[in-house]
């Protein structure tokens, strides 16, 4: 494949804040620490003070895979993390079934991708990319679907605990749906086997996230980690424990928001007073401060303060972050100094930094992951039949429809220069009326405005009249649009790897590594050669 690059604006995608983040704004520079470039990861490099312990992560690590057949890269990486000279670059996302969107795999190879450039950069030190997965989310229903070609796949469970604890028996009719999709061809035939072994192999949604996950990604040296562990948790037990008693967290991302939304930022998340959740079996429930107990919201289980701390020194396990502490989690654990991200993700991470510097933890460099259109052959021939260039395509279908008549009219459809005729005509009327009766202008300026909403109606008659006379070439425009953008969004968002990997295999991946620059800057177009 080959691959083209245009600016993050001329998508029309993204949010002003990352936009601003991508283009150094300075008033969101206390918002950070180091910019998502090379020189702020060298800084971010020689900053970082990692407190947390490297022996447990390796040991930790090493039992999640213990029963993972796996490339000699990824357990090369899990044994490097012992060595003081090595870092790691993180994505995290949820337990999307059968990978989700394609941006997860997006976020993945941009992680990858990272760490390979910053290995050549800085070749005495080691750097490992981490996906984390977040295991301990509790919302199913944003995870247990999948779309292909406009056709939903869908696991029905009943389920209120940590999605990562989720057992796989009742997955088996959702991967046989799969594997019908994927067919018989070559590539459809391996993923389908990676499919299956993955979700019907293993016994909880966690671990057959990662037999997959890894499939794909396991000649790159990805490692992947859960982080619902009594042992890592027990390395954030004190920070647990002093922001559920003092609600640290909730004050000091309350006043960074406020702060961004007054410079007219829209903020991604809302901190709650107390930011975690207790965790048992099949429960996941937000801990809420009631007179002088601490709830769990929902069920009959409360604790006193002094109760609450001793569960929390005894089951450090039992208390989930959310998304206010989870970044926080990461980062006591990890020895890191990137996270990768989308742009919801990006913009929550920097109503964070406060929260950050106030526990003494280390805020990683933010980077907005790779986004990218896979143009297929058909899509690339008819916008340029239809004298569009690629970038064209983020346009919206009525701004190409209009476009390609304007282009393609021997009559003016425009009636602009008529009204401003009209305009300068009216401005003499008004002049005359109100030497004649100051009274009159007012009545001057209503015709003025009657007259132009009258010529604005007519030419959109006209337009209208001329898209009747080009049928087919509008209806390709709509099609095409359709194909690029499913649901009227970005590709990434709708499309499962599937179709990609069926028409492709593991070209489609290698491409992708081969094509997305995670300190580029921009926005990648993929066509196939």
């Amino acid at each position: 494949m080959k691959a083209k690059y245009i600016s993050y604006q001329d998508t029309h995608s993204f949010s002003k804040l990352v936009l601003d983040y991508v283009n150094d704004e300075e008033f969101l520079k206390s918002f950070y620490s180091f910019r998502p470039e090379m020189d702020g990861l060298k800084k971010a490099v020689d900053a970082r003070n990692f407190k947390g312990n490297r022996a447990e992560l390796v040991e930790v690590l090493n039992h999640q895979y213990q029963n993972v057949k796996t490339n000699k890269s990824v357990k090369h990486n899990i044994g490097l993390l012992a060595n003081e000279n090595t870092f790691t670059v993180t994505t995290g996302h949820q337990l999307n079934l059968f990978t989700g969107p394609l941006y997860f795999i997006y976020k993945i190879v941009t992680t990858i991708n990272l760490a390979l450039e910053l290995k050549i950069a800085y070749p005495e030190k080691n750097f490992i990319p981490i996906y984390w997965m977040a295991t301990e989310d509790h919302d199913f229903e944003e995870i247990n679907h999948v779309s292909v070609d406009e056709k939903n796949i869908s696991w029905i469970q009943k389920t209120n605990g940590a999605t990562g604890r989720l057992s796989t028996k009742t997955v088996e009719a959702a991967v046989m749906a799969y594997k019908a999709y994927l067919g018989i061809s070559k590539n459809g035939k391996k993923l389908a086997k990676l499919v299956e072994n993955a979700y019907l192999n293993n016994d909880n949604l966690a671990d057959a996230t990662r037999v997959l996950v890894n499939s794909l990604f396991e000649n790159y040296g990805l490692v992947i980690i859960n982080a619902d562990d009594a042992t890592l948790k027990r390395q954030f037990s004190s920070i647990i424990k002093q922001d559920i008693i003092e609600q640290n967290s909730a004050h000091l991302t309350e006043k960074t928001s406020e702060t961004l939304e007054q410079q007219g930022y829209k903020t991604q998340v809302n901190g709650r007073d107390i930011n975690f959740f207790y965790l048992v079996d099949n429960l996941r429930e937000r801990i809420i401060e009631k007179g002088n107990l601490y709830t769990v919201n929902h069920t009959e289980i409360s604790f006193t303060k002094e109760e609450i701390l001793t569960e929390i020194e005894n089951h450090p396990e039992r208390f989930s972050p959310n998304v206010i502490m989870r970044p926080l989690y990461q980062e006591v654990i990890l020895p890191n100094i990137a996270y990768i991200g989308g742009g919801a993700e990006v913009s929550y991470w920097m109503q964070l930094k406060a929260n950050f510097d106030f526990y003494k933890i280390d805020f990683p460099v933010l980077l907005l992951r790779n986004s990218a259109l896979l143009i297929d052959k058909r899509s690339a021939e008819n916008l340029a039949k239809l004298g569009f260039k690629l970038e064209d395509a983020f346009l919206s279908t009525e701004e190409l429809q209009k476009t390609w008549i304007k282009n393609n009219s021997d009559s003016n459809l425009s009636l602009a220069d008529e009204m401003r005729a009209i305009q300068s005509t009216f401005d003499q009327i008004k002049l005359n009326a109100f030497k004649i009766d100051k009274t009159l202008e007012k009545s001057a300026d209503s015709a003025k405005t009657k007259t132009n909403h009258l010529l604005a109606n007519l030419e959109k008659k006209l337009f209208r009249a001329e898209k009747r006379k080009h049928d087919v070439s509008l209806k390709q425009i709509e099609n095409v649009k359709n194909r690029l953008f499913p649901n009227g969004t970005l590709q990434e968002r709708v499309v499962n790897l599937a179709p990609m990997y069926v028409n492709y295999g593991d070209d489609f991946l290698s491409s992708l590594i081969e094509n997305l620059q995670p300190l580029g800057g921009d926005f990648t177009l993929m066509l196939p050669n």
